[in-house]
């Protein structure tokens, strides 16, 4: 299957080592666009082709952005930088948790075909189309606002075939829920993945998922930043569920922002934290996998075949 990236099509079986949740530069809905002084375009682009292209150097090949309206999707910058980086960007339609208040005024069907005008047309004035669906939940659930955005995204990922990634509360077990919703619109639940699910060393929760056939995100890496599971403890996670059978289910990213264009402070805090930036995968996190007696093809698995699989 063809996939839309900033720079084109490109087929599933060429995406190589994805990245599959990751943000070049996350603000607010409208900053981009209507403040834009408060955007330093330039210092984010550069950013952003840096380590992109230390990034293509150590082996990814595609990344995928999952930056939406309301978490400041800025098409010029996307574009830019794919001009100038030899790595496949896909980028998303959908909604995060900031959902405009106005949604709430129009139905499923309505928002679905903003979706797939996204994704066939292009976004905002550009020709890049939507690779992607994002949506998400809240901590404590499916909202009502949740609710239309989730049913919009099934509608277009079965009108589509593109594929849909959420955010997720994994400690709350919210992975059940969005799927709950997309089982009763009748997708496909091997193009779902459920993000955010190495927050929770709950294999019997994140085993269901799989079991179901959904992808699961073990995209918050290394994480422990803020509390919660150190990288190792995920990765022991991702080792015990490969050895239940799951290699196949297992997607890997960071959840990185590489500019916050209103935060710098933010940004500083997490490089300092974190200097390996989006290479934290290739450079620690895999040998580390290995090292614990994960094989090459396993790792391909996680790296390659997952990816192509789902946006096949």
């Amino acid at each position: 299957m063809k996939i839309n990236t900033v720079n084109g099509l490109v087929d599933s079986s060429d995406l190589g080592f994805t990245l599959m949740h990751e943000h070049i530069s996350v603000s607010s809905a409208g900053i981009p666009h209507s403040f834009y002084e408060l955007m330093d375009r330039e210092r984010v682009v550069a950013n952003a082709i840096e380590c992109l292209s230390v990034a293509k150097d150590e082996g990814v090949n595609s990344y995928v952005d999952v930056t939406t309206l309301d978490l400041g999707r800025d098409m010029e910058i996307l574009r830019r930088v794919g001009e100038n980086v030899d790595v496949n960007i896909i980028v998303a339609t959908g909604i995060w948790l900031d959902i405009p208040r106005s949604i709430l005024r129009v139905n499923p069907d309505q928002l679905a075909k903003v979706f797939i005008r996204e994704i066939e047309q292009g976004i905002d004035s550009t020709s890049v189309k939507a690779g992607i669906i994002k949506v998400a939940t809240s901590d404590e659930g499916v909202t009502e606002a949740n609710e239309i955005v989730l049913r919009a995204a099934a509608r277009a990922c079965k009108d589509t075939g593109v594929p849909i990634s959420t955010h997720t509360a994994a400690l709350s077990k919210v992975g059940n829920d969005q799927v709950a919703i997309f089982e009763e619109e009748g997708v496909d639940l091997s193009k779902v993945y459920i993000g955010h699910s190495n927050d929770t060393d709950d294999l019997e929760y994140l085993s269901g998922l799989a079991s179901k056939g959904c992808i699961l995100g073990m995209d918050h890496l290394p994480g422990g930043r803020g509390g919660g599971l150190d990288w190792k403890q995920r990765a022991n996670v991702i080792i015990e569920l490969v050895r239940r059978g799951f290699q196949d289910s297992i997607g890997l990213s960071h959840d990185y922002s590489l500019s916050y264009p209103l935060r710098k402070d933010l940004e500083d805090e997490r490089n300092d934290y974190n200097p390996d930036k989006i290479c934290f995968i290739s450079r620690k996190f895999i040998p580390y996998l290995i090292e614990m007696g994960l094989d090459q093809s396993q790792v391909d698995a996680l790296n390659i075949k997952v990816a192509a699989r789902y946006f096949g």
